[in-house]
């Protein structure tokens, strides 16, 4: 087989997925209820953040909280700021995609 086949969770529970993690990306898949988030932090590669479900609420850096609706994905440069959240009642899904993968 030369294909590698990786899955990801189909619940609606909190999820911090890392489906691959190799020297060329890492792919995460995440889930979010209502004021669910990630802890502030700064990007340590370039972010590609896919939208699946639900409304993304991100703060970066120091400008105000924009929120995103499913279908957008967003491009976040190496050492931003983020503060990623789940303000809406509805389930909140994102594909992390890092670009190229981060040295740690």
């Amino acid at each position: 087989m030369i294909e590698q086949i990786y899955e990801m969770s189909i619940e609606d529970d909190k999820a911090v997925e890392r489906v691959i993690q190799d020297e060329n990306i890492h792919y995460i898949h995440m889930v979010f209820n209502k004021d669910e988030g990630l802890p502030e932090h700064f990007s340590n590669s370039n972010v590609y953040m896919t939208v699946v479900r639900g409304i993304l609420s991100i703060g970066l850096n120091d400008q105000e909280v924009h929120q995103y609706d499913k279908g957008t994905l967003l491009k976040i440069p190496v050492n931003t700021k983020m503060n990623v959240k789940n303000s809406s009642n509805n389930i909140l899904e994102l594909i992390v995609v890092k670009a190229p993968a981060p040295l740690k």
